[in-house]
């Protein structure tokens, strides 16, 4: 799902690490990965809550929407109680109204590097957000 990610994602890089992934398949070609984990927001990881970091299709139609479907199923057959994740704000998020989720939070952007937990930045990390 991550190599998917390397060659296909407009804004973000492979994610560090995860819980699962889903993809999606038409006619032997890979159109669609999903990759699910632990909430990067501390308050968030309860351990009843997944997040999706990363949705990436390569522009097949109602895939994104059907891979926040299969994410959230999934989810919830482990366990998990909550699914979350962010688009940036001038994103529709179409997709994710469509697999039945609702905006809950604007987020304001932030640099993740701290002095005791150093990280690489990226771009989108100086964007605003959504929760879903």
């Amino acid at each position: 799902a991550n190599a998917f990610v390397a060659n296909h994602h407009r804004h973000s890089i492979p994610t560090v690490g995860g819980k699962f992934a889903v993809g999606v398949w038409h006619e032997d070609k890979l159109v669609g990965v999903a990759i699910a984990g632990r909430p990067v927001a501390r308050r968030l990881d309860d351990g009843r809550t997944l997040e999706v970091l990363r949705v990436c299709t390569d522009g097949a139609a109602n895939v994104c929407s059907f891979l926040y479907s299969r994410v959230r199923r999934v989810a919830h057959l482990l366990g998990y109680e909550k699914v979350v994740t962010y688009t940036l704000a001038e994103e529709s998020g179409a997709s994710l109204r469509a697999a039945g989720a609702r905006p809950v939070a604007e987020v304001e952007p932030q640099d993740w590097d701290r002095p005791n937990r150093r990280r690489k930045s990226q771009p989108v990390y100086a964007r605003r957000k959504v929760r879903w």
